[in-house]
């Protein structure tokens, strides 16, 4: 497994974190920045060093992590990549759905609203396999190919 990070200056903070609970687990991981607080920086650089890495690294166990004050923005940039799934998810149970039914590559999380609990997030999210049942396979092509 390895996850792509990045994070603007609402997200750097928790990045820390994140990236203190993946050494914790042993999983490997490229931080593509914020690599120090800076105000005036933009989310969406950061969203595209990510999803650019992961499609990249187009393999199973290839994810990127994105961290921002709403997560909206960076999941907002990330998906205008073809190939991309990103979801904002500020629950377990969120990101469990996303990467069950819709095989979620980039996983964004909101700094203001999901801090407390990113780690039951990111686990969920990382551990959980997309569902073999057709029709969640049919509806993961259908987003690729617009």
């Amino acid at each position: 497994m390895h996850v792509y990070l990045g994070a603007d200056h609402r997200g750097f903070d928790l990045k820390n974190k994140v990236i203190e609970w993946l050494a914790s687990r042993q999983i490997t991981f490229t931080d593509f920045g914020a690599i120090e607080y800076d105000a005036e920086d933009d989310y969406n650089d950061y969203a595209r060093k990510v999803a650019e890495a992961v499609l990249r690294n187009n393999t199973e166990g290839h994810f990127g992590v994105l961290l921002c004050g709403s997560g909206q923005g960076m999941c907002m940039q990330a998906n205008r990549y073809k190939g991309i799934r990103a979801a904002l998810c500020n629950s377990s149970s969120e990101a469990y759905e996303t990467r069950g039914h819709n095989n979620a590559n980039v996983l964004c999380i909101s700094a203001d609203n999901a801090s407390e609990h990113f780690s039951e997030i990111l686990d969920a999210f990382l551990n959980t396999q997309p569902l073999p049942d057709g029709r969640y396979q049919r509806r993961c092509k259908k987003l690729d190919e617009d």
